[in-house]
């Protein structure tokens, strides 16, 4: 029987109640996080807390990337770098903010299937 999963659910995180979730779903969230998050054994024994950093984590990664997309073409321009290179760096933090705000979707469904809440497609 197949599991539904929410969208946005990370694609390498089996659903919740699958052999080897758990582990995976914290390999995943660690992966978002600093690798320095690794050593401290209390995220690795409680994972729902690891996913509670790791949605912050984004978030504050996500509201920075979108700080310096305000602030990229007056700032940049002002250093006198070229049209080309702050055109392309626009495109970079565009692209990132894309791929933050998906990963601060999965942060969150993970965090709430860690939990126990579990996904209810509706018709």
């Amino acid at each position: 029987m197949s599991r539904a999963v929410a969208p946005g659910w990370p694609q390498r995180v089996p659903p919740p109640g699958s052999p080897g979730f758990a582990d995976r779903a914290v390999g995943w969230l660690l992966d978002v996080c600093p690798p320095e998050y690794r050593e401290h054994q209390v995220l690795l024994r409680h994972p729902p807390v690891l996913a509670w950093l790791a949605v912050r984590h984004v978030q504050a990664q996500a509201a920075a990337n979108t700080a310096a997309l305000a602030q990229a073409r007056a700032e940049l321009g002002a250093a006198g770098s070229e049209l080309r290179t702050v055109e392309d760096v626009l495109e970079v933090l565009h692209s990132e903010g894309t791929r933050l705000r998906a990963a601060a979707r999965a942060c969150e469904l993970l965090a709430g299937a860690l939990q126990g809440v579990r996904w209810v497609p509706r018709l």
